[in-house]
């Protein structure tokens, strides 16, 4: 049993100086992430700064449509707030697959996207990883690889980004707002999850003792029409295979407008900037989906157990754009 010390913030900025007051200190909302890890020896934190009597658990409307919401916001209460169903259908969808209500009740929406990988071999503390114990290796690369990431991906490390959420909000070019001893920040979404690269060990640019203080989600049309899918080897409880985040438009059934990102193949949320590009002034018919699918996989690197992936996301890509062109709930 490893000790543990304990402080309770009451403020934003008495959060930041307790956590940067001892190198060994993480940030404690919900606990669901954190938690686990320490209990598995994955996690060196030996100071908790709990965070949850802090004012950050607001949905709020923004000007033009956005939306600003809460790093303490509870998972729950984010994918059921009136403002974000009706005009970001496909975030409120993606938290409500995310986890399981006990979970999504306690889970706040700054620890998901500050949650580690689920790869079993960083959690199993024994097994090589270069997430764990940079230098070690990558013990995905030629092992059980199923879940594991066909994009983004190094010789290092091909785990893949659990959130769900994190999806839908880089689609939408959602900005993580920070408060940290270095003052405040605003990092694009897409910016804040990294590649793995040489150095899969560190996976967002928080520094230490920078705290997540909101999320905004800028004021989008195609946000109304929003669709999140997700492929999965169970119907709940279960982290994506695949997953995709879709919005498009069209007129005289030419395509003015799409979001796309996917889920469950990338190291990172990954946005499909290949296909929206290919899409926009095209048709807006399922071989022109198909098109674009194809030419954003075209990049995919597969391993021995999760080739199947490239087609599934495939498929999703055109299913997701499909339905979000239609206006049907899958």
């Amino acid at each position: 049993m490893r000790p543990l010390t304990y402080s309770r913030a009451r403020d934003v900025g008495d959060a930041i100086a307790l956590a940067a007051a001892s190198p060994a200190s993480a940030f404690l909302a919900g606990g669901t992430n954190e938690v686990d890890l320490i209990r598995a020896g994955v996690s060196r934190s030996g100071h908790l700064v709990d965070i949850n009597d802090l004012p950050l658990t607001a949905v709020e409307d923004r000007p033009g449509g956005g939306l600003r919401i809460g790093a303490l916001a509870r998972m729950t209460d984010v994918a059921r707030a009136p403002i974000v169903v009706r005009r970001f259908p496909a975030i409120s969808r993606a938290l409500l697959l995310g986890a399981s209500e006990q979970l999504r009740n306690m889970a706040t929406m700054g620890g998901n996207l500050c949650q580690r990988t689920r790869c079993p071999y960083l959690r199993d503390g024994v097994s090589p990883c270069n997430k764990r114990e940079p230098g070690t290796g990558c013990s995905a690369l030629d092992g059980l690889n199923r879940g594991h990431a066909i994009l983004g991906t190094s010789e290092r490390c091909i785990a893949t980004h659990p959130s769900d959420v994190a999806v839908a909000l880089v689609a939408f070019d959602a900005v993580i707002r920070t408060a940290g001893p270095g003052g405040e920040r605003a990092i694009a979404a897409d910016d804040f999850f990294l590649l793995p690269g040489d150095t899969p060990e560190v996976e967002h640019p928080l520094a230490h003792g920078e705290l997540i203080v909101g999320i905004d989600v800028p004021g989008e049309p195609l946000g109304i029409g929003s669709v999140y899918l997700k492929f999965r080897d169970r119907q709940s409880y279960e982290f994506a295979l695949v997953s995709v985040a879709a919005a498009v438009e069209a007129e005289d059934g030419i395509v003015t407008g799409v979001r796309l990102a996917l889920g469950g193949v990338g190291t990172k949320p990954w946005r499909a900037r290949r296909a929206e590009a290919a899409l926009v002034g095209g048709p807006a018919d399922e071989a022109a989906f198909r098109r674009a699918a194809a030419l954003e996989l075209d990049a995919a690197v597969p391993r021995r157990y999760n080739a199947f992936k490239v087609e599934l996301a495939r498929r999703a890509v055109v299913r997701g754009l499909t339905h979000s062109l239609r206006g049907a709930r899958p």
